[in-house]
């Protein structure tokens, strides 16, 4: 694993690829990536996590981002955004 790409020829063990319908958007998929699910698995994976908590999150790109969708998902009342750059907010 640890392989991120979208080009034409790669060599890559099967156990990294994830085979994409011809129907999506590569616009759209590509936040499939990585940053989706890391942020969106750090919240739903995360056993201590219980609705009515507030969540500070350090950083507001995809990940961040992700994190905030999921913790609002699963019932948090507040959710702090942290970013150094304003423009994410």
């Amino acid at each position: 694993m640890g392989c991120s790409t979208f080009s034409e020829y790669s060599v890559l063990c099967s156990i990294s690829l994830a085979k994409m319908p011809k129907s999506c958007d590569p616009f759209e998929s590509c936040l499939l990536g990585c940053g989706v699910p890391t942020g969106w698995g750090a919240v739903m994976n995360n056993p201590t996590f219980h609705a009515n908590s507030s969540v500070a999150v350090w950083g507001l790109g995809a990940v961040g981002l992700a994190v905030v969708q999921a913790a609002k998902l699963k019932g948090a009342t507040r959710i702090y955004g942290i970013d150094i750059n304003s423009k994410k907010f």
